[in-house]
């Protein structure tokens, strides 16, 4: 499996791009949604990624190895697809992954749970709550 595809290396570049021009021109840091998903498929590590570096390989978002303290910081996409596992499994991106809500968010409800599965439950909770017709919180109207 291919964890970084051509589409979603261009959307991790992009908002690095995003955070480098605002902190550039002292703006207020992007708050982006995550864009890519990596899991260990028979361990309880997850990671949640929004940015890329422009070396390739440096990752940005929330960690959590499954301790009970997701973080938010830099992990390696090279380190992560090096991990072998039994049974010749290796760390998977979750291709149905959708980012729900900005990392902010993420690393709140990670943080309050647990875990990422946790903040996972409980924002697809959230978005099967909204009362239908009605815009998610933070979403634009463009009317």
């Amino acid at each position: 499996m291919i964890l970084l595809p051509p589409s979603i290396r261009l959307a991790l570049r992009t908002n690095d791009a995003a955070r480098r021009v605002a902190v550039r021109s002292e703006q207020v840091e992007p708050d982006p949604l995550p864009v890519l998903k990596l899991f260990n498929p028979i361990g309880a590590a997850t990671w949640l990624a929004t940015e890329l570096f422009e070396d390739g390989d440096t990752l940005f978002g929330l960690a959590d190895l499954g301790f009970g303290c997701p973080e938010l910081g830099c992990f390696s996409l090279s380190e992560i697809g090096s991990v072998r596992l039994p049974f010749g499994l290796c760390i998977e991106r979750d291709e149905g992954f959708v980012g729900l809500a900005p990392l902010s968010r993420w690393a709140a409800l990670a943080r309050e749970g647990g875990s990422i599965l946790a903040a996972q439950r409980t924002l697809r909770r959230q978005s099967h709550e909204l009362p239908s017709g009605l815009p998610p919180e933070g979403a634009q109207d463009d009317g």
